[in-house]
């Protein structure tokens, strides 16, 4: 059987230094959510170092600044700082309301883990109203800076963080928020990690015209802050998965390269709605796939067009001002 997925000259070991050599991205302009730790601040640091201008969208501007001004210091460029609750519908609003620039590349990066059950004030579950219904809202809030950003350079991009751990579930529709169903952060972290591939598929089938593309990364097993609320099973769960071979470690560096790819490597320039580990398009695997077997592949039911397009009409809903 043909393989007909797109592949770069990019892999595990490959940093986002390394997707970024010989790159000039002078006249860019990306907003990074979650620039604050992590992924997001070697992505924001490495993005800047590469040319752009860079808006750190953060919950915490005080650590935003902190973040910003090491990077002046490395790259002799200052990103911008802005405040960001995705949790928050009116903190979103505020952050779009806010925007008037063309935007020629969204990466949506942030991300929240809970060890229990936790809601936000409109009664949502934390993990998937942060992780993909802020990012949705947020998104579709920007469209129209992305769309002219999209005019300017050929072509505009949105990145979504997804990870493995979409394997464990897709997207629940008749239980989104755990109200009949026992809560299981691990479970509930899958539904927004499968929900944030899905959105690519939605957007980048609706944008496409406007020369938006959007798609999702698995940047894999990286030590952050990410993992400081988990619980013993989880971190268990973590342990069990290693020692499969599920996944290896990576470095940030590494971990932020197949955010690059998506962003930047003119193989994905035009075309989205896929899933990328190592820095390549990632295989398709059944649902009832495991990760040990499968530790590089995408669910299937993570690009499912009729999912993508039923979450995308109920995120609108969800996410409507009130």
């Amino acid at each position: 059987m043909t393989d007909t997925r797109i592949h770069t000259r990019f892999d595990a070991g490959s940093t986002a230094a390394d997707v970024l050599v010989d790159v000039d991205l002078t006249g860019l302009r990306a907003v990074v959510t979650g620039a604050s730790s992590g992924l997001g601040v070697e992505t924001a640091r490495a993005l800047t170092a590469a040319g752009a201008t860079v808006t750190l969208a953060v919950r915490d501007t005080t650590a935003g600044a902190t973040v910003a001004e090491a990077i002046a210091r490395e790259t002799g460029r200052q990103p911008d700082v802005r405040v960001l609750d995705l949790a928050d519908r009116g903190s979103v609003a505020g952050f779009v309301d806010g925007w008037t620039e063309p935007l020629h590349l969204l990466v949506n990066n942030a991300g929240v883990v809970t060890s229990g059950l936790e809601r936000t004030v409109d009664g949502r579950e934390l993990q998937f109203a942060t992780n993909h219904l802020g990012h949705h809202a947020l998104a579709r809030g920007l469209r129209a800076a992305l769309a002219t950003g999209a005019a300017e350079r050929d072509g505009a991009r949105v990145v979504v963080l997804s990870s493995t751990a979409h394997m464990r579930a897709g997207v629940d529709f008749d239980d989104l928020d755990f109200t009949r169903r026992d809560y299981d952060p691990q479970i509930a972290y899958a539904q927004a990690k499968t929900a944030n591939v899905l959105f690519t598929v939605a957007a980048t089938r609706r944008w496409a015209d406007d020369g938006i593309v959007a798609n999702a990364v698995n940047p894999g097993g990286i030590v952050t802050g990410l993992q400081r609320n988990f619980s013993a099973a989880q971190r268990a769960s973590l342990a069990a998965a290693e020692a499969a071979g599920a996944f290896a470690y990576k470095s940030v560096e590494q971990g932020a390269a197949t955010t690059m790819v998506a962003a930047v490597a003119p193989e994905f320039a035009h075309t989205g709605g896929h899933y990328l580990d190592d820095g390549n398009e990632a295989y398709t695997v059944p649902d009832t796939a495991t990760l040990v077997e499968h530790p590089h592949g995408v669910k299937a039911w993570a690009l499912d067009p009729e999912a993508a397009e039923r979450l995308w009409a109920v995120s609108d809903e969800l996410t409507a001002a009130s």
